[in-house]
């Protein structure tokens, strides 16, 4: 029996399933899963390598033995695991609300995808710690729940510690699966636990940015607030050097972390708050299926 709790649950999360469902519609028929390589796949053995085989799955072990290139052949499992790491610090949910909508509206996307092929879900909600765990689980009400947490987490700790979620993770997904990753990635110290979690998962990030990112506005002394330490700094809006150097700072953030997950072969998607996320989703996903096809 549905019960209070259900129907205002539903009602929080609705809004976000209905703006997604044609996005996801496209995702379901053209597999989401096939973009992801070796997911929802189980070892089955290996075999000689003919050409249009994916070079990607060569076992270089078996063909240095064997003196000729052998290739790891698997079978689809019947459900695959899908595992949400989403960034609830305050540097992504506080401010301009449009962030924490475009933070549940990827997490819906991805969950309700996984869910219409009959996949397990499961969430890391962080901060500077873990703070809450979503058991992986099947079905309409577990994803609407999902979404509905998102949307209203309030983070008890500061600060974005994505080493310890991307740890926890590693530690506790015993199944092969496909990690997401939702942040605005304004960290660092993470790459060791990326390349961790990229040996046993397929990653796939998802950077929230907003246009201050890297422009700041021409104004005067201007008061900045860092919300996830409460810290109070007094920037010159006026001075042309310091938008310059500010802008040449986050992009070289930025140049990093695309660089960074480029050689840990983890696909990076970048959205800004403004943007039709759909269309960049949609994007990737065909660029995706276009490599896989080749």
């Amino acid at each position: 029996m549905e019960t209070a709790t259900d129907r205002s649950i539903f009602r929080r999360a609705r809004r976000i399933e209905l703006v997604a469902n044609r996005l996801v519609e496209s995702l379901v028929s053209g597999n989401y899963r096939s973009v992801f390589r070796g997911q929802g796949m189980e070892f089955d053995e290996v075999r000689e390598y003919v050409s249009g085989d994916d070079v990607r799955l060569i076992d270089w072990n078996v063909t240095s033995r064997m003196g000729a290139a052998f290739t790891k052949v698997y079978k689809e499992e019947r459900e695959l695991h899908l595992a949400l790491l989403i960034d609830v610090s305050p540097s992504v949910m506080t401010g301009d609300p449009r962030k924490r909508e475009l933070v549940a509206w990827v997490a819906a996307v991805m969950a309700l995808s996984a869910q219409r092929t009959g996949d397990i879900i499961g969430a890391f909600l962080f901060s500077d710690r873990v703070e809450r765990r979503i058991a992986p689980d099947r079905g309409r009400t577990h994803v609407l729940r999902l979404i509905n947490d998102v949307i209203e987490f309030d983070a008890q700790g500061g600060g974005s510690d994505l080493a310890a979620a991307m740890r926890t993770a590693t530690e506790t997904l015993h199944r092969r699966g496909i990690c997401v990753v939702i942040s605005d990635f304004k960290t660092d110290g993470f790459w060791h636990e990326l390349g961790l979690l990229r040996r046993r998962h397929d990653v796939m990030a998802v950077r929230i940015a907003e246009p201050a990112d890297t422009s700041f506005p021409v104004a005067g002394s201007v008061e900045l607030v860092d919300p996830e330490t409460g810290l109070q700094v007094y920037a010159p809006g006026g001075s042309r050097r310091f938008r310059e150097q500010y802008k040449e700072y986050w992009e070289f953030h930025l140049l990093e972390l695309r660089n960074r997950c480029r050689r840990r072969k983890v696909d990076l998607v970048e959205i800004q708050v403004g943007e039709d996320p759909g269309a960049k989703l949609a994007a990737f996903f065909r660029r995706k299926n276009r490599r896989r096809s080749r």
